[in-house]
């Protein structure tokens, strides 16, 4: 037995997590908070919209047949774990803290964060899971491939003999009956349905062949099958919990661990299936708490009354990481924290008052007290080793003299706006830690120059829910955790605007950007992926719809007791992610004494 400090290049294609999509919302962390057809926008032509300079596209490419979505390299893994040869001990309970509770464990139509993907790691599996090296490989799925060398179809064959909790077996039925439910979902829906065709997404060619289709080529579709869309439930409660939604919070999947309680908000109690299709489960059971305040969470995994947590917050990250009896796995290749400006209403319906907000922001003041040089500053959703990261893409702030000259212009043309020369804005972020209440305070104290600030703190799901609905100004949130930035699409794409839930939660429609999106999904040519993300990297700065303010940094932790977490293999004895963007699983975890 010996502990290991190990760091790899994690390169993946496109980890779609629905709950990143629709809520990647920065919990309870450092908070960062995570559609109807036709949208309703500011464009270019609306007063007080200015249109952004034009992004040069990339040259198309013909896209090859391709098993595989293409990998990039954004960022590091750091494993410092216990490597434990001998044989794995059975029994036990991992009681595990989550930065928040979610709404409902149903695949389906959950918004499933951080925080409901862990959980439903434990009692669901995914078509797809990612090895170390960031590809998309076959996990309850045992293949995928494109039909005839057509990137826009895909044909998936399930693993024959995998039973559900409940009984019932699955296959290609049961996927196209889960595929089909999120389809019709009013959230989770909104992520798929503007990229598949209305009849004809999915056809069951035989019992365990699937083939999906889409409107366009996507050369990564088979790491979208590695999070909430891969996730496979039992049609049989599926159908059950559409009659009796209560049931959402009692999920059937075909996952190592099976439902066996829930107290929303308490905790949530998964037990060992003992017939697993995967092989031997160790844990007696998975046990998880929501704490949302990062630094109790810390506490009670130090104290030993929890053996598990998950935290983006950089000052408990750094304790972690010093106390020599945890064990911590560091993943920064994920999402970045930024504030989102809500361009289909005043004032951020002006380009000058998105601007004037941004150049008010203290980003070395943020950075540095809340950063703490554990969490390092975001100019775009790339951090600087990803081949997508535009070096000429920085973040503008610290320049409260230019805000309040902006703002005195926005208020001479929009005086119902303002109040005593400043630009009336609210402000709205998830409450619960003294972290979250402390980047409030910092960011609205550099603001107080140009503009006066209403400040709202909410839940965590009620922060996600205002922001998909639009009710709100000025947000801080959470996103762009998919590696492979292809998949955070139905975030930035015309499409995804909604006059009531919208995915593109600035409501800022670009067609340009579109086009240059649409291009990098269907090439398998890394450079041409590369030139057409850091051209929207541009064009999203010149927009000023966001304003970065760090790369999330997740930790997960683990007492000196656990064993097996990145011991994970597929059924073909590939080595898997340890984590991905905050999330692990529990097929391989065991207890030592």
């Amino acid at each position: 037995m010996h502990r290991t400090r190990s760091a790899h290049s994690s390169r993946t294609a496109v980890a779609v997590s629905l709950a990143l999509l629709i809520a990647a919302c920065g919990g309870g962390d450092s908070t960062t908070g995570d559609s109807t057809p036709e949208a309703a926008v500011a464009t270019d032509g609306e007063a007080g919209t200015s249109e952004p300079p034009a992004v040069t596209e990339p040259p198309a490419t013909e896209a090859p047949a391709a098993t595989e979505a293409p990998v990039v390299s954004e960022g590091q893994i750091e494993a410092d774990v216990v490597v434990d040869e001998s044989t794995p001990t059975e029994g036990g309970t991992l009681r595990y803290a989550i930065e928040a509770d979610v709404d409902g464990l149903n695949p389906t139509t959950s918004a499933l964060s951080a925080p409901g993907l862990t959980m439903g790691n434990a009692v669901f599996d995914t078509l797809a899971a990612f090895d170390t090296d960031g590809n998309a490989v076959p996990w309850l799925a045992e293949s995928f491939e494109p039909v005839d060398g057509d990137l826009s179809r895909w044909r998936v064959v399930v693993r024959d003999g995998v039973m559900f909790h409940d009984g019932t077996t699955l296959d290609a039925s049961a996927v196209q009956a889960n595929f089909d439910a999120q389809l019709a979902s009013p959230l989770v829906g909104l992520a798929l349905r503007p990229f598949f065709p209305a009849e004809g997404a999915t056809s069951v060619i035989d019992e365990r062949t699937i083939e999906f289709a889409m409107l366009e080529p996507n050369a990564t579709f088979p790491a979208l099958l590695t999070s909430q869309l891969g996730m496979v439930a039992s049609p049989q409660w599926l159908a059950a919990a559409g009659d009796d939604p209560t049931l959402n919070q009692r999920p059937v999947g075909t996952g190592p661990f099976a439902f066996d309680s829930r107290s929303q908000d308490s905790v949530t109690r998964f037990v060992r299936n003992d017939i697993w299709w995967g092989g031997d489960v160790y844990l007696d059971a998975v046990e998880f708490l929501p704490v949302t305040d990062p630094a109790t969470r810390t506490d009670l995994l130090v104290r030993g009354e929890v053996d598990a947590l998950h935290t983006t917050s950089p000052a408990d990250v750094a304790d972690l990481r010093d106390d020599d009896s945890i064990q911590n796995v560091i993943d920064e290749t994920g999402e970045e924290q930024f504030l989102l400006l809500n361009t289909a209403v005043p004032p951020f319906d002006d380009i000058r008052a998105r601007q004037a907000l941004a150049l008010a922001t203290p980003l070395q003041v943020y950075r540095d007290l809340i950063g703490l040089g554990v969490a390092r500053g975001a100019d775009q959703m790339f951090i600087p080793e990803s081949v997508f990261y535009n070096p000429a893409v920085a973040q503008v702030g610290d320049d409260p003299a230019a805000a309040a000259a902006l703002a005195a212009e926005y208020c001479a043309d929009n005086p119902d706006n303002c109040s005593n020369g400043k630009i009336d804005v609210q402000h709205q972020y998830v409450g619960g830690s003294v972290l979250t209440t402390r980047e409030a305070d910092i960011l609205t104290e550099g603001w107080g120059g140009a503009f006066n600030v209403d400040r709202e703190e909410l839940l965590q799901d009620e922060h996600i829910q205002q922001v998909v609905f639009g009710q709100y100004q000025s947000a801080i949130f959470r996103q762009f955790g998919n590696l492979d930035p292809s998949a955070n699409r139905h975030l930035l794409m015309c499409r995804t605007v909604g006059e009531g839930l919208s995915l593109n939660f600035p409501r800022y429609c670009s067609e340009a950007r579109d086009a240059l999106i649409l291009d990098a999904q269907a090439s398998t040519d890394p450079a041409a992926r590369a030139a057409g993300w850091q051209a929207v990297s541009q064009e999203i700065a010149e927009s000023f719809t966001y304003i970065f303010l760090l790369h999330t940094i997740w930790d997960n932790a683990f007492g000196e007791s656990v064993r097996g977490v990145c011991d994970r293999t597929s059924p073909d004895g590939v080595p898997l992610a340890c984590v991905v963007n905050g999330r692990n699983w529990f097929d391989s975890v065991w207890i030592d004494g």
